[in-house]
């Protein structure tokens, strides 16, 4: 593993303990920026994750010299790259593709949510290619990496004040999970999207709000709930639930902090008539970036695709 220090490496870290089966090649933390030693590492691993900044990826990827090492990349790197397989077994087709492939690029948290909530209603034509998405997603601090954690668990006193209150970012509309966000949903252009980062350690929710007389079939939400639960039905991980239930909420509210450390993501639909809105919640940790690295290599080795994973 290269990149081991880093949130997604130290959870990476804890699943990988849980099979007995795997050798774990770690490097001497005073060699970590040694090309010499990270290059024979990743030459001698059957598998390596990179967990960088996509420029130091970039150079470790350089490294491997052999045709035998499979990589799986958790930087924005490559996503977009159709020389790497997108790591998002649950859309059609893409399971067969991470099988047989030796280069995974594991999704951004929040396109993750965005994608399993979008891409079948536009494979259903009930949305269409060019419809004017918009969403928003508001997480835990985890998600901003070891400097995020960092900033609000040893805030000084003249920052404790700003970090109490959830805080909008990227609204120059540049965020990097913007590309693969509209190639995998199968949408024409990229949505306006704002994230949301709150002082709470773990947990996603990304909201997609809908108006059905606008889509290319006029829909309810009813409609849509429909097209996603038929779609995701054989899933493990991915479940759509129930429609409308008030059952999932708790005098009125969302719960986002419901089903951390596991992999499992949960959709939900609101609304009435043609007024939509479609929750994804998640582990921003799991299905958002470990988990789903694993759930890639359990396919990629032939594993049980749910090892190591909790559901």
């Amino acid at each position: 593993m290269d990149g081991q220090e880093g949130t997604t490496g130290l959870k990476l870290l804890d699943y990988l303990t849980r099979f007995s089966s795997i050798e774990i090649l770690k490097i001497d933390p005073a060699k970590r920026k040694d090309p010499k030693e990270r290059e024979k590492l990743l030459n001698d691993a059957d598998l390596a994750f990179l967990c960088l900044p996509d420029s130091a990826a970039k150079e470790s990827i350089s490294l491997v010299k052999n045709d035998k090492t499979k990589l799986i990349n958790a930087s924005s790197l490559f996503r977009t790259d159709k020389n790497w397989a997108y790591g998002l077994p649950e859309l059609k087709h893409q399971r067969e593709r991470i099988k047989s492939s030796s280069r995974i690029s594991v999704p951004g948290c929040h396109a993750t949510g965005f994608i399993l909530s979008v891409r079948p209603l536009i494979e259903s034509g009930v949305l269409q290619k060019d419809y004017p998405a918009s969403c928003y997603s508001i997480s835990g601090y985890t998600g901003a990496g070891k400097s995020g954690i960092d900033e609000y668990e040893h805030a000084d006193s003249a920052s404790i004040t700003k970090l109490q209150v959830p805080r909008p970012y990227s609204l120059l509309h540049k965020h990097k999970h913007l590309p693969e966000m509209a190639m995998f949903s199968g949408l024409e252009y990229e949505p306006l999207f704002t994230p949301i980062k709150a002082n709470y350690p773990q947990g996603l929710a990304m909201t997609v709000p809908l108006t059905g007389r606008s889509m290319a079939k006029k829909a309810s939400a009813k409609t849509v709930h429909e097209i996603l639960a038929a779609y995701y039905e054989s899933e493990r991980f991915v479940q759509v639930m129930p429609y409308d239930s008030e059952a999932y909420l708790e005098d009125g509210h969302f719960l986002i902090g419901e089903g951390m450390n596991t992999n499992r993501l949960e959709i939900f639909v609101f609304g009435q008539d043609d007024h939509i809105t479609i929750v994804s919640r998640y582990d921003n940790l799991g299905k958002g970036a470990s988990g789903a690295a694993i759930q890639n290599m359990n396919l990629m080795l032939g594993f049980d695709e749910a090892s190591g994973l909790i559901l």
